[in-house]
């Protein structure tokens, strides 16, 4: 009977705890500030517990003494991954960097490679206060008052995502990560933008692969803007319906959110015209955003790195994205045309420099890759970055209500002068992946 008793006050406290949304962590070694949970190198993720690290192995525990609270911290000479089993929502989370007896440079990401903090680099003696805001998904579909009413048909492959997996994942990167507390806490009020597309907006987890979307937190002012990034390799506007992801996202939305909808890779290799379904789906995306008090915003898609004999970007795109600025006026919303912006930026690039914004590598520059990577389509992070920056120059320009929420982290960009690869910092994660994602 005693140990019965025991199983089900475990089974009561794990399922209490898998509900917690609030969270106080200390990282360093043995002192712990009073109210906080304790996380030392030997933290080792358990799902019963209900948070740790992903991976142990180089993690390093160093106490300078002093506060409890930011005169210890963690740190490793690789990336390394904090994960907390979290209902879905909004959390703002509030992260202590640095090192009172030394420096530190910290780049951290969240759930698939999405960028919240770029090179946070403090001088010796400094430990300084950072926010992101972040929005953990599940791939439940619940009805407002929270009832389970479907799922959202989830490809092979995300099936290995470090989202849709209800954990909240952070990963610590750069030259000097040195992570000393953390504490979460909900969002209820916080802008969310949810993102709508296929493998040039999705959350790519696997290097060397990116999309715009990823970049897009890094350019927002925390606790005030959200990303919600529901885009997945290889979708149309009807396979996004199919796999039930547009309904996740019509239950979750509210008064004040937007919508961003980028399709038209993949829809011009379905079979159908713009005129069989493209265009009715679009206008009906539309309207049920404004019935539920959301800002659709349509965003066309970027071209694909095709250049003519003069060196100017071929459109392989046929009349999607025509059809996408005639429909953003025939119904009044905001249109960020990404297409023509994407054909400045490229042109700009020329013919061979382009190529470093897209998926070109030599054969071994990756784990299990015998062959060259020639990629027209998708983008590295260095594209990825220039995309999105492209997206919140559109924002800024057109004057959209979002754009009182840029971040100073945006400066004034012009894709006629793309920023040199030289100078674009990304400290590549441990995940890693020859494979081109599904669309093209």
């Amino acid at each position: 009977m005693k140990n019965w008793i025991g199983i089900i006050t475990v089974f009561i406290c794990s399922s209490m705890f898998a509900q917690q949304t609030n969270f106080k962590f200390d990282f360093g070694g043995g002192r712990t500030q009073d109210g906080y949970i304790p996380i030392t190198e030997h933290s080792k993720f358990d799902r019963k517990m209900g948070y740790g690290f992903m991976d142990i192995s180089g993690l390093k525990s160093v106490d300078n003494g002093g506060n409890a609270l930011t005169g210890d911290y963690i740190t490793s000479d690789k990336p390394f991954y904090f994960s907390v089993v979290i209902p879905e929502g909004n959390y703002d989370i509030k992260l202590n960097l640095g090192d009172f007896k030394g420096t530190s440079e910290t780049t951290v990401r969240v759930e698939n490679r999405r960028l919240m903090l770029d090179d946070v680099k403090t001088k010796e003696g400094e430990v300084v206060e950072k926010l992101i805001t972040v929005h953990i998904k599940d791939s439940i579909i619940r009805n407002q008052n929270g009832i389970e009413i479907g799922t959202v048909k989830l490809k092979p492959r995300e099936r290995k995502y470090l989202h849709w997996d209800n954990l909240l994942t952070i990963e610590f990167n750069d030259k000097a990560p040195k992570v000393c507390a953390m504490t979460i806490q909900p969002n209820k009020t916080v802008k969310t933008i949810y993102l709508t597309g296929d493998s040039t907006v999705v959350d790519a987890l696997y290097e060397p692969w990116a999309s715009w979307g990823q970049m897009l937190p890094y350019f927002f002012v925390p606790k005030e803007v959200v990303i919600a990034n529901y885009a997945e390799s290889g979708e149309t506007l009807k396979a996004f319906v199919d796999r039930h992801r547009i309904d996740k996202i019509w239950n979750k939305i509210k008064s004040g959110d937007y919508l961003f909808i980028q399709f038209g890779h993949n829809d011009q290799k379905s079979g159908n015209s713009t005129k069989s379904g493209y265009r009715k789906k679009l206008k009906e995306w539309i309207q049920k955003a404004k019935q539920l008090g959301a800002v659709p915003v349509l965003v066309t898609s970027m071209n694909r790195r095709v250049f003519d004999e003069n060196n100017k970007i071929v459109n392989t795109l046929d009349d999607y994205p025509t059809a996408m600025r005639e429909i953003a006026k025939e119904e009044n919303v905001f249109l960020i045309d990404l297409n023509l912006i994407s054909q400045t930026l490229f042109e700009a690039m020329g013919v061979e420099n382009s190529k470093k914004a897209f998926v070109y590598y030599p054969a071994n520059s990756y784990p299990n890759q015998p062959d060259a990577l020639a990629d027209d389509t998708h983008f590295n992070t260095y594209g990825a970055y220039e995309l999105a920056k492209c997206v919140v120059k559109s924002i800024v320009e057109q004057k959209l209500p979002l754009s009182k929420f840029v971040s100073k982290n945006y400066i004034k960009f012009d894709p006629q002068k793309p920023d040199a690869v030289e100078t674009f910092h990304w400290p590549e994660s441990v995940f890693m992946e020859a494979l081109k994602p599904d669309g093209n």
